[in-house]
Parts: C-alpha cells; structure tokens; sequence
C-alpha cells in the first residue's frame, strides 16, 4: 500500500477507534451476484481491517474473510453458504480482527435473494458491534442464534426497508439524505441490540 494511502488508514483507524469502543456500531454491505463482490460502508470495512475505500467500490468476498478470526471462520462461511442457496434470514455471531489491532464480536445479520433458477443474485446485511455486549452477557452463550426462522418482527422488517433504502439512496449521492438514513440504520442497530439484551436478561433470570 503507497506511504500516502497508508498514512489515510491508519488516521481512519485511528478516528473511528472510539466508534468502534461505542456501544451497538452499526454497519451494511451489499453483495452482488454478477461481480461476486461486496460494498460494504467505512464502520464494515474498519471492523474486517480492509480498506475503507476499496470496500467502498467493492472487493471479493475473500478480503473480508480473512477479517474473520480464524476459529469463527469455517462456522461463519458454512452458514452464509447455506443462507445464499435457501434465501432465509441469518443471524450469527463471530469474531473479526479489527483496524484498531482489537479481537471484536460481532452480530451478522442478512439475507440473500435469488432468481428463479434458485441461483443467488444479491444479498445485503448489517454488522452490529456487539463486543461490549457479548462481554456482559460472559459465558452463558450466544446471544443470537445461528439462523432465524420465524416469522420477522416489525423491527426486523424495519432494518430490512431501511437496509434496502440505504442502498438506494447511496446510488442517489446525495449526502443529506444519506447522513439520514445512516443515523436510521444506527438507530436501528441500537433497538436491535436493545432487545437482544433485554431477552437475554430475561432468559438469565
């Protein structure tokens, strides 16, 4: 990476580190069938220690793998492969090395969509920082399970419209209406995270 490019990580890394300490980060990406490529937004990009710019335009699925811990790798890849060929919602929890040099956890939460040959043609999702969260919660497990079944809730149909105006709106390059509907997706990530808590209270009492 060129010294210059270099230099604009690491201030990245370096302004974004208290974000990423904040409780329920929020970010989305977008995968697109045709290009096999991921677009994932600066908190995805920082959280999987890739380039926020690169991941912006999009990189190969591999890159954000090998963000992935290594003992969370296999059991994360497993399930998005099984989640893109049947086209259910997915929520799993797992552990990336992020920028700032820090073992994170994370909740991975998505869906793919596929033609009508069943082959998948996109898929989109978010990624919550949970580490503070996972912390309090210690060794009594998961907060959420590997894969959701039932059928969703109205805050999970609001991440998914919101997921999916997000999507829009970054086409539209309009920075204000952008700004809004980040603060929308981190709003929702919160709730999401939120509830998470509660119920995991209430099944620890």
């Amino acid at each position: 990476m060129p010294k210059s490019k270099l230099f604009v990580y690491q201030s990245f890394s370096t302004a974004f580190q208290g974000a990423l300490d904040a409780l329920d980060v929020i970010g989305n990406w977008f995968w697109d069938g045709a290009s096999d490529f991921i677009r994932a937004d600066m908190f995805v990009a920082l959280l999987f220690n890739v380039d926020p710019e690169a991941a912006e335009a999009g990189l190969p699925l591999a890159a954000f793998v090998a963000g992935i811990h290594p003992e969370d790798r296999d059991r994360v890849l497993a399930l998005i492969r099984q989640r893109s060929r049947d086209g259910d919602l997915y929520a799993i929890e797992y552990r990336v090395c992020s920028a700032d040099g820090i073992t994170r956890w994370v909740l991975g939460r998505g869906r793919f969509l596929s033609d009508h040959r069943g082959q998948p043609v996109s898929g989109r999702g978010i990624i919550v920082d949970i580490t503070d969260v996972r912390k309090s919660a210690g060794a009594a497990g998961a907060l959420y399970p590997a894969a959701l079944h039932e059928a969703e809730p109205p805050l999970e149909r609001a991440a998914d419209f919101a997921m999916a105006a997000h999507r829009a709106i970054c086409e539209l390059q309009d920075p204000a209406l952008k700004a809004r509907a980040d603060a929308l997706l981190l709003d929702l990530g919160r709730k999401l995270a939120e509830q998470e808590r509660h119920t995991r209270r209430a099944q620890m009492n």
